[in-house]
């Protein structure tokens, strides 16, 4: 699989979910079926950790009415007895996912609206983000640029090719939390400075964003079911559904290249 061949070019719909199901993007993903329905109980149970900075309050506390929500969005395995094993993630809708997300973005072009990216998976979405900041960038949008001297527990919060993400020790932090997004906003407050008019992230990035009322778009894996939910209260606008670490960060390409040329822009790699 290291060796498969990337599209330069930007993949029709139909070549698009193919390529998804060969790199295991989506389809037959990498996540355990057990670990999933893990996380839709923790959830349900108000395991703030599995909300990733949304308030889902009492909203969600069957897991049956969470593993419906993750069917319908992200194309998980609908048969609760299925505990074990191999899970999905339908293509089509990580497509559908996509188209979402390209319509917030070709808004928030045309308004050249400022926005804000941040990851909590720098090894796997940074270049992800950062293309698709580039591309708004070059149609006349404002890139966020964060405060500086954030800090999160014995981490710093810092923003590398327009992305915010987590540091410590000199080493890119793999994280859920919302913290890092709250001390992003909080900074900007305490400086007097618009909070942004679009986030575009991932895991506790996008919830927290999301609850505080600002636009908000992101990538979530099927074991991150808070982000399908705050999708379909509203409180987040769009959320691609995708195996948010797969083995080569390069076989998100075409998928970004798709992003980009539903939005109307300049793929900027």
């Amino acid at each position: 699989m290291a060796h498969m061949p990337i599209p330069s070019a930007v993949p029709s719909r139909a070549e698009l979910i193919d390529h998804l199901v060969r790199t295991r993007t989506a389809g037959n993903v990498a996540t355990p079926r057990e670990i999933n329905l893990s996380h839709y109980r923790k959830l349900a149970s108000g395991d703030r950790h599995m909300w990733l900075g949304l308030d889902l309050g009492n909203r969600w506390t069957d897991e049956r009415d969470v593993l419906a929500v993750m069917v319908e969005r992200c194309g998980v395995n609908s048969d609760p007895q299925h505990r074990s094993g191999q899970d999905t993630i339908a293509p089509e809708l990580t497509v559908d996912g996509l188209e979402r997300m390209a319509a917030v973005l070709r808004t928030a072009a045309e308004a050249r609206a400022r926005v804000l990216f941040a990851t909590g998976h720098p090894g796997a979405l940074l270049e992800v983000h950062s293309a698709t900041a580039s591309a708004l960038h070059a149609a006349g949008c404002e890139i966020v640029e964060i405060p500086d001297g954030l800090h999160v527990d014995d981490q710093t919060v810092v923003q590398l090719c327009d992305v915010a993400m987590l540091e410590r020790a000199a080493r890119l932090r793999h994280t859920h939390s919302p913290a890092p997004m709250a001390a992003i906003l909080d900074g900007m407050v305490r400086e007097g400075r618009p909070l942004p008019d679009l986030v575009v992230a991932d895991h506790g990035w996008t919830g927290h964003a999301g609850q505080c009322g600002i636009e908000t778009v992101g990538y979530a894996d099927c074991n991150d079911p808070a982000l399908f939910l705050g999708e379909v209260e509203g409180t987040i606008k769009a959320v691609v559904p995708l195996d948010d670490h797969i083995t080569n960060p390069r076989f998100y390409a075409p998928m970004t290249a798709y992003l980009l040329a539903a939005a109307g822009l300049t793929a900027q790699f």
